[in-house]
C-alpha cells in the first residue's frame, strides 16, 4: 500500500509530459493508465456518452496501430477527454499534430479546426436546427464559386446545389460555412438566391462555423430532386490561403472554382486530397490562374470520402 501514491505520482507526471509532447497514442495510453480504467469500464463509459467504440478499437488506439478518423471516432475521442478527466481538446490536438502534412503549419491548423468542427462544434449547431446529418437529402451534384477579395480574404462564397430526397418530407437543407482563421461568424450574411429562403442561423464564434437554415416552398417525396442556390457574405477574416470541402459519404459530382480580385493575385495554385482530418495530405497539382477570369478550379465526377480543396500562394 505505501508504494501506491508514488505509483499514482509516476503516472500523472507521465501523463502530463504525454499531454505537452504527444503523440497521441501515448498521450491516450497515459490518461487511460493514470485512471486505472480497464478498456471494458473505457467502452462502457463511451455508451453512457452516445458513442459506440469497440475494445479492440480502443486497443489498436491507444498502441498506435490505428488513428480515430471517421466522426464517430473523433466524437469518441472527445468524450474520452471528459471521461478521462483531461484538458478540453487535449486529445483532439495531438491527434491532428499527429498527423500533420508535409506542406507544414498552415495545414496543421486546417486540420485541427476541422477535428474541432466534426467533434462536436457542428453537432451542436445541427442540434440546434433540429437537423439530421444527412438531412434526408443526396448531393447529385454541387457548384461552388469562392471570391477572394483585394485585401485576400474570402469575400463571399456561392454554392449551387443538385439533390435528391431520400425519404419523404424534406422541405429544408442546412448550409454549413467555416470561415478562415479569425472569422467573426456572427457579421456574416446569408442570402437565398434561387429556390429557397432564409431560416434560422446559427454559429460558433471561437472556430468561425456558420449553419444556415435554407427552407424550400415544397416538401419533397422520397426520390424527387431538387436545384437550389444560396450566398455567404463573409469578409471577416484576414488572409485567406485555401479553401477544403468535407464529405461524410461517397457522393455526386463536385467543382470548386476560386475568383481572384485583380488587385490581388496568387503566385501560384494547388489542388489536394485529405483522407481525413487528421490524415496527410496528397496530391499538389498545380492548377493555372485563366487570364480573363483570374480563376482556378477543380471538378470531382464522383466524389470519395475526405477532404477536396485549393490552396494557393501569395508573394
Amino acid at each position: 500500500m505505501p508504494h501506491a501514491p508514488q505509483h499514482a505520482d509516476v503516472a500523472t507526471a507521465e501523463l502530463d509530459s504525454a499531454l505537452r509532447g504527444g503523440p497521441f497514442h501515448v498521450a491516450l495510453r497515459a490518461a487511460i493508465a493514470a485512471r486505472g480504467l480497464p478498456l471494458q469500464r473505457v467502452q462502457h463509459h463511451l455508451s453512457r456518452h452516445g458513442v459506440k467504440v469497440g475494445v479492440t478499437s480502443l486497443s489498436y488506439w491507444q498502441q498506435g496501430a490505428r488513428r480515430p478518423q471517421r466522426p464517430e471516432s473523433l466524437r469518441a475521442v472527445r468524450a474520452l477527454e471528459e471521461i478521462l478527466e483531461l484538458p478540453e481538446e487535449s486529445l483532439i490536438r495531438l491527434l491532428a499534430e499527429s498527423g500533420q502534412s508535409p506542406s507544414g503549419p498552415r495545414s496543421a491548423a486546417r486540420s485541427y479546426r476541422s477535428l474541432v468542427e466534426a467533434s462536436g462544434v457542428l453537432d451542436q449547431l445541427l442540434a440546434e436546427l433540429d437537423c439530421s446529418p444527412d438531412g434526408g437529402l443526396h448531393t447529385l451534384g454541387h457548384h461552388e464559386r469562392l471570391r477572394i477579395g483585394a485585401r485576400r480574404e474570402l469575400a463571399e462564397r456561392e454554392s449551387h446545389h443538385i439533390v435528391r430526397a431520400h425519404r419523404d418530407g424534406i422541405d429544408r437543407f442546412v448550409a454549413v460555412h467555416h470561415g478562415d482563421r479569425g472569422a467573426a461568424p456572427e457579421r456574416m450574411r446569408v442570402h437565398a438566391l434561387e429556390n429557397c429562403r432564409t431560416g434560422r442561423v446559427r454559429w460558433h464564434r471561437d472556430t468561425g462555423v456558420l449553419a444556415a437554415e435554407l427552407l424550400f416552398d415544397t416538401r419533397l417525396r422520397a426520390g424527387d430532386t431538387f436545384l437550389f442556390r444560396y450566398r455567404v457574405e463573409d469578409g471577416t477574416a484576414s488572409v485567406s490561403r485555401e479553401y477544403v470541402r468535407g464529405f461524410d459519404s461517397p457522393g455526386g459530382q463536385y467543382a470548386l472554382q476560386v475568383c481572384f480580385d485583380a488587385a490581388a493575385l496568387p503566385a501560384r495554385c494547388h489542388r489536394f486530397t485529405q483522407h481525413s482530418a487528421a490524415a496527410p495530405r496528397s496530391g499538389g497539382q498545380g492548377l493555372a490562374l485563366s487570364g480573363r477570369h483570374r480563376s482556378v478550379h477543380l471538378v470531382e465526377p464522383r466524389v470519395r470520402t475526405g477532404f477536396l480543396g485549393i490552396g494557393w500562394d501569395w508573394e
